[in-house]
């Protein structure tokens, strides 16, 4: 049930309202920002909710209990809050975002209504359509384990242990000169062994894509000069002088755990375990048939 503040509940009660939706939008990047449809400017709990930026609530599909809440907000396309570059380089998916019932007279007078993520997101020329998904939505994630020859483990994360940003495993470069839509000369990245930042995080930090972040498909040597490939190209094309920083990536095989990263007692595969040619071979003449190892000969 939701517990109004004590100042909403007597202004509710009185009959007359000064009421209006504000939404607080925290990023993956941590970068936090305030929307209102109101007149004016207001400022919720620490946090500046510009108006005129066409923010509107769409439809709201709430069944209760565990079923996940659905809803979409709409908005307006706009350099001083949201881009069509950042939505489409990913910079706001998955954004944490808190709908605020406020009264535009006290600011400091609100409750939050609702919490959800950003979903899948559409735009157009000039505006943007945003599917909000509820909390609950995470309970209908697949979690858990399997069996692989392959670590499971994320590079970097607690269970893999590997220190991404020891200058080891990062590099900060620039583009030198462009190959293709998806494909450039990287300078500074001379000192690293090929194939390191292969299936890496790049992350742009300057120029048109900045904050966007990229997979690196491919980290080679072609001839003197370095190259990186991305998985696929940004929404604005790269330019040479685009500056990144990128991460060591990995193929997740048990070699290069322990060749590349010196980590094999924190590998999470199974690499030794038995392929489908042993589960469907047969028994042999010249083996020993004793239950011991398979394989021994006579």
């Amino acid at each position: 049930m939701l517990t109004l503040p004590e100042a909403l509940q007597t202004q509710l009660d009185s009959g007359v309202t000064t009421l209006c939706w504000c939404w607080r939008v925290t990023r993956r990047d941590g970068a936090v920002f305030g929307f209102t449809e109101h007149d004016r400017d207001l400022t919720v709990d620490g946090v500046t909710c510009r108006a005129a930026t066409g923010f509107s609530p769409g439809e709201r599909d709430g069944k209760g209990g565990l079923t996940p809440d659905q809803a979409s907000l709409f908005g307006a396309l706009n350099a001083a809050a949201i881009t069509e570059t950042d939505l489409a380089n990913g910079l706001w998916d998955g954004a944490q975002v808190d709908v605020l019932r406020v009264d535009w007279t006290q600011p400091s007078i609100f409750v939050q209504t609702w919490a959800g993520e950003i979903g899948e997101t559409r735009r157009g020329n000039t505006a943007f359509e945003a599917e909000l998904r509820g909390l609950s939505a995470r309970l209908e994630r697949v979690t858990g384990r399997i069996y692989s020859r392959l670590c499971d483990a994320e590079i970097g994360d607690a269970r893999c242990g590997i220190d991404l940003d020891s200058p080891a495993f990062k590099a900060a470069g620039s583009v030198g000169s462009v190959a293709g839509d998806d494909v450039f000369a990287a300078i500074g990245l001379g000192g690293f062994d090929t194939g390191l930042f292969t299936r890496g995080l790049l992350t742009w930090t300057s120029g048109a894509n900045a904050g966007a972040v990229s997979e690196v498909r491919e980290h080679r040597l072609s001839g003197t000069a370095v190259q990186i490939r991305v998985m696929s190209p940004p929404f604005v094309p790269i330019e040479a002088g685009d500056a990144f920083q990128v991460r060591a990536g990995c193929d997740k095989r048990h070699a290069t755990c322990r060749d590349r990263f010196a980590n094999i007692v924190n590998f999470r595969g199974h690499p030794f375990m038995p392929g489908n040619d042993v589960l469907v071979a047969g028994p042999a003449s010249e083996t020993v048939h004793d239950g011991g190892s398979r394989g021994r000969t006579r």
